[in-house]
């Protein structure tokens, strides 16, 4: 099984007709995906790559009977867009769009609370390269070659550190359940526990791997949970070792203010909840290969 994609999710895309939309539609296609519709205000009637496009999110659940969308939307209106996914009845949601301003994100998280917890959309991302359940379905932007279907289930901040971590495992031969980019926003949908905690649940996964970075406390967060709540083998990495405390690296989320944001804190903190901690990004498919022999 997988945690959020399979052969059978029917996929929208919000944003269908822009460049970069397009393009990755195509490529999602091309892995398999099952992308039923898109979605763009006052282009209903319109195809792109032989898939319809529709006015609203709700016409297109009604059409097609899609439970999964991917948010190609521009950063002003993006926030409205995961929403209107939310209250079409849209299940899971990855949201690709950078540069969400907080405030539209804390009101989009207020939204969503809004659902019981049954019929609560899951969101991931924003500022995220997406999910794949490789073998299965691809929503989202990363290369798909690089992963083998297999048992290690990934969470990563960072969209390129996951690829490189796919990368090196696909070397060893070993492959991956799934594949989830939470983002590196300050605000994002879904945090390192809540896909953790999916994780656990999933009989496919056999190994986790958490990819986190500098600033904010979520790794920290993830270690307390994963001491008392994980019971498989967990590997860590966590960028920005060198980096100096109070400056923003890369992703808006990516500033060290309080003790157990910066990458040593949260190596020390996840290390002593038992987590396996990679040295360096190059020793990471190495570091998961070595404990994956040990369990």
């Amino acid at each position: 099984m997988s945690i959020f994609l399979d052969r059978d999710s029917r996929v929208i895309v919000q944003g269908i007709t822009g460049r970069m939309a397009r393009f990755h539609t195509k490529d999602m296609l091309n892995y398999g995906t099952n992308v039923v519709g898109g979605v763009v205000p006052g282009k209903g009637g319109e195809t792109v790559e032989g898939v319809p496009v529709f006015d609203t999110v709700k016409q297109a659940v009604e059409a097609t009977g899609a439970d999964a969308s991917l948010v190609f939307v521009p950063p002003p209106f993006a926030a409205d867009s995961i929403m209107e996914a939310a209250d079409a009845g849209i299940r899971y949601c990855v949201c690709i769009t950078d540069g969400i301003p907080a405030q539209d994100m804390i009101r989009v998280k207020r939204y969503m609370y809004r659902y019981p917890k049954e019929k609560r959309m899951v969101l991931t991302g924003p500022n995220c390269a997406g999910t794949i359940s490789p073998g299965k379905a691809l929503l989202g932007i990363m290369p798909g070659h690089i992963y083998l279907p297999g048992h290690v289930g990934i969470i990563g901040r960072s969209g390129t550190l996951g690829y490189e971590a796919a990368a090196q495992l696909k070397e060893r031969g070993i492959g991956v359940s799934t594949s989830v980019g939470i983002g590196g926003d300050p605000i994002n949908g879904s945090s390192f526990k809540d896909i953790l905690q999916r994780f656990e649940e999933d009989e496919d996964t056999h190994v986790i791997a958490m990819i986190g970075e500098i600033g904010g406390p979520q790794e920290a967060e993830a270690a307390e949970y994963i001491r008392d709540h994980i019971t498989k083998p967990v590997i860590a990495y966590v960028a920005g070792l060198t980096a100096p405390k109070g400056r923003t690296m890369g992703h808006a989320g990516a500033i060290i203010s309080a003790f157990g944001e910066s990458a040593s804190e949260k190596v020390e903190i996840l290390s002593a909840a038992g987590v396996t901690v990679a040295e360096n990004p190059a020793v990471i498919g190495e570091t998961i290969a070595k404990v994956m022999e040990a369990a």
